[in-house]
């Protein structure tokens, strides 16, 4: 696969008909900071931060951003928090087919094509596949078409009976282990989007035999494998997943690059053999 163009995402935008200040105690709340903790790092007092939040002062467009970096409010909220308050969006939402993106479609087009032969992908915030190399392309192997199109989603490429969940081995322990990040997701964008693919992937079957796999030889995993059958073979990996830092766009803010590291001696081998 290649970079694709993607539609907006689905992180949800905060509503803004209750105004900035309960938008900003949600934050703050979420984050379990005080409103003197906060006052402390944004460079304000507990009474302005109260007064902020219960709406008996309207904050400034800097005070509105400044909160927002210290409550670690993702960029597509912000721009909702400053909608609340009555300012124009800070943060531009550019689609990744902008000619303005080329450096950055380039970028990770040379990313994950330089891991080969090991998977790697690149995602959005709805778990959107927006670029995947060879590895990826040779796991997918014989995934029927209608789970690939319009545009493939790793949740439900991965968990859906029919894509790669009756190759998994270790399906129990994997589906856990994305569904509790889904979880964790949900409670931080408040995205009905996010949620409804949760509900459709939560909701697939799984096989009473599912269970934890063996690996093809023994080794101290220090973080859960992925194991996967492929043409008979069980190949284990440990993924990472990186985002950029500092985003100043929203599209840029919400994608995700997750690599996939061979957990053995057997999987590095023979992706090796078969990929090169």
């Amino acid at each position: 696969m290649s970079i694709v163009a993607i539609g907006p995402s689905p992180s949800a935008t905060a509503p803004t008909d209750k105004g900035v200040g309960p938008l900003l105690r949600a934050w703050r709340e979420r984050r379990r900071i005080s409103q003197l903790e906060l006052a402390l790092r944004a460079d304000s007092s507990a009474r302005h931060i109260s007064f902020i939040e219960t709406g008996r002062s309207r904050p400034s467009e800097e005070m509105v951003l400044r909160l927002a970096e210290h409550l670690d409010v993702p960029v597509r909220e912000r721009n909702a928090l400053l909608l609340a308050a009555g300012y124009a969006p800070h943060y531009p939402e550019t689609p990744l087919d902008d000619p303005s993106l080329d450096a950055l479609r380039d970028g990770m087009e040379r990313l994950i094509r330089g891991y080969e032969p090991y998977p790697a992908l690149v995602v959005d915030a709805g778990y959107t596949v927006v670029a995947a190399n060879r590895g990826i392309a040779m796991l997918l192997e014989g995934v029927p078409a209608e789970l690939m199109t319009p545009a493939p989603n790793a949740m439900r490429l991965t968990l859906h009976p029919e894509g790669l969940a009756p190759r998994i081995r270790n399906l129990r322990e994997w589906r856990g282990h994305l569904l509790a990040q889904m979880e964790r997701e949900i409670a931080l964008y408040r995205s009905d989007a996010l949620r409804a693919l949760y509900e459709e992937v939560a909701g697939y079957p799984v096989p009473e035999d599912a269970c934890g796999g063996e690996p093809a030889e023994p080794v101290p995993y220090f973080a859960l494998p992925l194991q996967i059958e492929h043409d008979g073979r069980v190949l284990s990996f440990v993924s990472s997943i990186s985002t950029f830092n500092t985003p100043m766009d929203v599209t840029v803010s919400e994608l995700a690059i997750e690599t996939f590291l061979p957990a053995d001696r057997a999987t590095t081998t023979y992706l090796h053999a078969l990929i090169g």
